[in-house]
């Protein structure tokens, strides 16, 4: 843990670069629509309503940038700086926004733009943990039992059941001050055997290349899921009409 500091910029990155064929889709499934908005909208305006946000950076799927842009300027989303083509994987997407935030002293919330859901509660949490952490993962208690698999003579066997009181399941944002994952990302391409097993969790990539680096965790929602299959969709849906659990549907 690191002393308190004085307020940093905090910027918002929607991570748009899917396509979403586990969906059924050849567009991005980020522009499927629920409550009458697209996911991206919906993502983005989670960060783009926060008052602890000072910027959203958009990083959008190859060849949709253009129509992002639309959809930011119909919505008059006023904390979009930039609207960037993503990269060929979430990896590279995730570097190409670091580089566009290099030089600039601020933190940075990775969020996954398959998650329209966000509550603004987390949104808080993150930014002021980001004061006394230097890395934050947004996670929540696995509600199911975890098994460790591995090959047996006709095909998977258990091989292992861990502890279910200390596993959690990984959402999103997972937030860092920009110099930290900016390092650990370039440690990770510096090394050969990364684009073997690249992560699909930027906390990964520092627990991996910076180990003393702790990373603090902010508690999730279970209603921050990820629209990943087209039962997905229909969750999603569900929850949106039945708002933040107030009883209040979400405009």
């Amino acid at each position: 843990m690191t002393a308190r500091e004085p307020h940093r910029r905090a910027v918002g990155v929607v991570l748009a670069g899917g396509v979403g064929r586990r969906i059924g889709r050849d567009t991005p499934k980020q522009l499927i629509e629920i409550g009458g908005r697209t996911i991206l909208e919906h993502a983005i305006a989670a960060f783009d309503a926060a008052p602890e946000i000072d910027e959203v950076v958009v990083m959008m799927a190859p060849g949709f940038a253009e129509e992002a842009g639309r959809l930011v300027a119909r919505n008059g989303f006023a904390k979009v700086g930039r609207v960037l083509e993503g990269g060929a994987s979430r990896t590279e997407t995730t570097w190409r926004a670091l580089r566009a935030l290099e030089g600039q002293d601020c933190d940075v919330l990775l969020h996954d733009a398959a998650r329209p859901l966000l509550e603004p509660r987390i949104i808080t949490e993150c930014v002021a943990a980001l004061r006394t952490h230097a890395a934050v993962e947004v996670a929540i208690p696995s509600s199911d039992t975890v098994v460790v698999t591995a090959p047996g003579p006709y095909g998977e066997v258990v091989s292992e059941v861990p502890d279910r009181s200390r596993i959690w399941r990984a959402q999103t944002p997972q937030c860092f001050r920009l110099p930290v994952i900016r390092e650990a990302y370039e440690r990770a391409f510096a090394d050969p055997a990364f684009g073997g097993r690249q992560a699909t969790d930027d906390c990964g990539v520092v627990l991996r290349y910076l180990p003393d680096v702790p990373i603090h965790i902010v508690p999730g929602s279970e209603r921050n899921m990820k629209v990943t299959h087209p039962v997905d969709v229909l969750v999603a849906e569900t929850l949106l009409r039945l708002g933040d659990g107030s009883g209040v549907p979400e405009s």
